[in-house]
């Protein structure tokens, strides 16, 4: 069976949706990710939330490219977490068909992190859209074990998932055989890129690595082969390979077909 590829947002930053999803049909992919909620206030995004006329055109994009949107970015469930701040998003997402919504846990009480985790995944569920809680190792859910954890306490919705990211697993405590152990209804994709693996990094140099200097599968040292041996081999993978020194050498669509070539060596 032939793999999806996605373009994730990281990949096409410099690329509004219209923008991207060409490059995505122009290179191999079959799919885009988009941001069109910043991860932090002010954070750079896309925009498509209140302006119709975007929506429409990227639209058309996708009819006449054949591309899909896989997910959207972001939700980060902290204390101040409100059910209905993303509504707009959802109805954007079904709008585009999309399949998944990508969630960042910062609430340190378990116990509010995962009654809003299941109040959202019950929320976003009529819109057709999972909620693949991402492990990051600076978060309230620095792993796989305490992302399941967290999926556990929610009453394991149906359309919950599990986000596994080359990165943190490679500068996580998460072991293949934490990989292994995810029931494989709670993995609807995977992230690809490459980096110096270990413990030793500060949440700066974690953080940094992970928004501006990924590198591309096969530069670092982060066991890839394991990796995606251990996870299905029909599952999608978004292609997330951020690197702004090194993308100043290239168009967007050139480091979108160097990030996919790369990628096919592991996956």
């Amino acid at each position: 069976m032939s793999r999806i590829y996605s373009l994730a947002y990281l990949t096409s930053h410099r690329c509004s949706p219209v923008e991207a999803i060409h490059i995505a049909a122009e290179t191999g992919y079959q799919s885009v990710g988009l941001r069109l909620w910043p991860n932090a206030p002010g954070a750079p995004q896309q925009y498509l939330l209140g302006q119709q006329t975007a929506l429409k055109e990227t639209q058309v994009a996708l009819r006449a490219t054949g591309i899909t949107v896989f997910d959207l970015e972001i939700i980060r469930l902290d204390e101040t977490f409100e059910l209905n701040r993303w509504d707009e998003l959802f109805e954007i997402g079904a709008a585009l068909q999309a399949q998944a919504v990508l969630v960042a846990a910062d609430d340190r009480d378990q116990s509010r992190l995962s009654e809003n985790y299941a109040r959202l995944c019950e929320k976003i569920k009529p819109y057709g859209l999972t909620a693949d809680l991402e492990f990051m190792p600076w978060t309230a859910v620095p792993d796989v074990r305490a992302a399941l954890n967290v999926i556990a306490l929610a009453g394991s919705p149906s359309n919950a998932g599990l986000l596994v990211d080359a990165l943190h697993f490679g500068r996580s405590t998460t072991t293949l055989d934490d990989i292994r152990s995810i029931p494989r209804h709670l993995l609807h994709y995977a992230q690809i890129c490459d980096a110096p693996a270990g413990l030793h990094f500060s949440t700066e140099e974690l953080i940094h690595t992970a928004r501006c200097a990924r590198l591309l599968p096969g530069e670092g040292s982060i066991d890839l082969p394991s990796l995606f041996s251990a996870l299905p081999d029909d599952l999608p993978i978004s292609v997330e390979v951020v690197n702004f020194e090194r993308e100043a050498n290239f168009s967007p669509k050139e480091w979108a077909e160097q990030c996919l070539v790369h990628s096919h060596q592991f996956c």
